[in-house]
């Protein structure tokens, strides 16, 4: 019986379900501590138990699903040594970089084209599928024959997978827990423990709250990998219009990149963001009409049933299938979606779209909304790859969308799905994925996370990030798995390497006042929720599209104040909402973190969707990452080359810097 029906069969709100012990500290030790149980905790947790270190994870939900990767994936990039490649991690790394003008975590690149092979096959060796082994799809184009592997985006160069990966989040959480990794499921993390509780110092654990029974606990590590990915409730927050919509974990509040602010890590790109198109505004990612990323090749019909015809990023139009998944330049291969490089991807490497006169044709009336897509009218291989195996292994889809639509009666051997009525110019992205491309402006999405050396640690010793959100710019599912099995390495080489530090009881209880105060302080009358609405709300007033240093600094003044007023009237009925309310409270620290890193880029930047309306030029100057930090003396802003993991101590040539750092066996 779920909640809802409970109250309407009784009229009562049912009793907190668990025992209620506030305080209670609960002691535990290991070598290794992830914090953050998703697909890239999970992969780090492994990797560090195979070296032969004891593990602790500690996951903010039930790590069995939890994550942004936790309802499955369809795509794997960065494979790119698989048998069918003719692409190598030099020219995946390359090709990010290029395209990006440096603003791309190169040496994450290089890690994953390194690794990311690798890491799919251990997943195929545990469980999940990753090849047509039934031959449902011999001789598509997309099909190898000897390997069977089943390919995305571009057909000749063969570097992105699809996979059959609805299951892949339960088999990696099952190999974590047989190899002995100790899983603390439902505790939030909420600050880390540094070598006599100073600020930049060596990070020798951390700190949570279980959100059930409110228990405290003390996490002593060696090493700490955190890996708990970004959010999307700090600039957009309506829980109530929406949560299928966007296609990631509203779970997720960024508490890795809070912690390691608090505790003195250098962050980088805080400032980058643009409009949230998976905001909660439209429609369920691909339950409406759609032709890209995992829709990507479908066929197009309008009203009447006229075919709309795709482009290459030139703009020719394209009349067979072969030729959407194929470069427009001859010797180039296609990128793709989803792996954090949606700004300003050259013609050579971008993915095909559909007729960018579509509008125009609109209103002139040669085209007729609305418009389909025409299931019917593909090959049944064709239409069946994209059903059957992309939506069914998508996350988020393949219950809300592919079980849905099935069960209600869809069947796309006869059935089209209709695109929304829109200004068909913007269909290839906004329309199609999310339905609307009316997403206010302020509305935004995007952060960096932390500045790490090539063995993925951060500028606080002992401290390793992996994942979407605490390692930038690194990719999606796929560079998920394979950084957090690279990081959770390094994690264990260090504590093999390093004797264990007793954590400042001093520091542990400012924290266990810290997270408590939300239940021990009397007359509190603010709801988290409350608190949440009221930090997006002023993220999109100070730090949305438009900035100067006025607007900046009202920013960050108004947000200590709502720290400092209703942030301090906090209330909490239970331990679910303690820690909700906790997490509340870090968005105002991660804001704090994103305007102080606008306010220390004096220039504008399209690449990072960032723009200084006091500095509107691009300036050469600030061809830079800016990294931020803080300690007992404020805040402090640094510039780093983008390239910094070519500079200095490193080797100029990636291979060469992989080779060093990577700490493979039998080098």
């Amino acid at each position: 019986m779920n909640w809802h029906t409970y109250v309407n069969k009784t009229g009562k709100v049912p009793k907190w379900p668990y025992p209620v012990n506030y305080g209670k500290e609960n002691i535990i030790t290991s070598d290794v501590l992830i914090v953050g149980g998703g697909v890239a905790g999970c992969r780090a947790a492994i990797a560090a138990r195979q070296r032969g270190v004891s593990v602790v994870v500690a996951d903010r939900g039930f790590s069995k699903r939890s994550g942004s990767g936790g309802a499955g994936v369809d795509h794997w990039h960065g494979a790119v040594k698989n048998p069918c490649s003719k692409v190598t991690p030099k020219m995946y790394s390359e090709a990010a970089m290029e395209t990006t003008d440096g603003y791309t975590n190169g040496l994450a690149r290089y890690i994953i084209g390194s690794e990311g092979w690798d890491a799919l096959q251990e997943v195929e060796e545990w469980g999940v599928q990753i090849r047509d082994l039934d031959d449902e799809f011999k001789g598509s184009i997309f099909r190898d024959d000897e390997t069977k592997l089943m390919f995305a985006y571009d057909i000749e160069n063969k570097h992105c997978l699809r996979i059959y990966g609805y299951n892949i989040k339960p088999v990696v959480d099952a190999k974590m827990r047989e190899l002995g990794c100790e899983v603390y499921d439902r505790v939030c993390v909420t600050g880390l423990l540094t070598e006599d509780g100073r600020p930049g110092a060596r990070v020798v654990g951390a700190v949570g709250v279980n959100d059930r029974t409110g228990e405290f606990y003390i996490f002593k590590a060696k090493a700490v990998v955190v890996s708990t990915g970004h959010t999307n409730r700090l600039f957009n927050f309506a829980p109530e219009m929406t949560e299928s919509q966007s296609m990631t974990n509203l779970n997720q509040t960024s508490m890795g990149h809070v912690i390691g602010w608090r505790a003195g890590a250098e962050l980088i790109m805080m400032e980058q963001s643009g409009p949230n198109v998976l905001s909660g505004m439209g429609y369920a990612p691909y339950s409406t009409g759609n032709d890209d990323n995992t829709y990507q090749g479908s066929r197009i019909v309008d009203k009447d049933g006229r075919e709309v015809h795709y482009a290459d990023a030139e703009g020719n139009l394209i009349y067979d299938e072969e030729g959407i998944f194929k470069s427009s330049e001859e010797g180039s291969f296609v990128i793709g979606h989803g792996i954090a490089l949606d700004h300003g991807i050259m013609p050579k490497y971008k993915i095909s779209g559909t007729d960018p006169d579509l509008w125009s044709k609109v209103q002139s009336g040669e085209y007729q909304m609305p418009f389909y897509t025409d299931f019917p009218g593909m090959s049944d291989t064709s239409r069946d790859i994209i059903f059957q195996l992309m939506l069914a292994h998508e996350g988020k889809c393949r219950v809300p969308i592919y079980e849905n639509l099935t069960k209600w009666g869809f069947d796309p051997a006869q059935d089209m799905l209709q695109y929304p009525v829109s200004d068909y110019g913007k269909l290839p992205l906004n329309c199609s994925w999310c339905g609307t491309d009316k997403t206010p402006d302020n509305w935004r999405g995007g952060e960096g996370g932390f500045l790490t050396d090539w063995r993925l640690q951060t500028t606080l010793p002992g401290l390793f990030a992996a994942g979407c959100g605490p390692l930038p710019s690194q990719g999606c599912h796929g560079e998920s798995q394979t950084a957090g099995r690279y990081s959770g390495r390094q994690a264990a080489v260090f504590a093999e390497a390093h004797d264990a530090l007793e954590p400042s009881r001093a520091q542990i209880e400012r924290e266990k006042a810290r997270c408590y105060a939300p239940v021990s302080t009397e007359g509190g009358d603010i709801g988290w929720k409350e608190l949440n609405y009221a930090v997006a709300r002023l993220m999109q007033d100070y730090c949305g599209e438009y900035k100067t240093e006025h607007t900046l600094d009202m920013g960050i003044r108004r947000l200590k104040d709502l720290w400092d007023t209703e942030g301090q009237r906090m209330y909490a009925g239970n331990p679910h909402e303690l820690v909700r309310a906790i997490e509340s409270l870090s968005l105002i620290e991660l804001g704090l973190a994103h305007l102080e890193a606008s306010k220390a880029r004096k220039s504008s930047c399209p690449i990072l969707g960032f723009s200084r309306v006091d500095y509107p030029e691009v300036s050469d100057d600030w061809h830079c990452w800016v990294a931020v930090s803080q300690d007992e003396g404020g805040v402090k802003a640094r510039k780093v080359p983008v390239d910094y993991y070519l500079q200095g101590e490193y080797s100029g040539d990636l291979e060469e810097n992989y080779r060093k750092y990577a700490e493979l066996e039998g080098k």
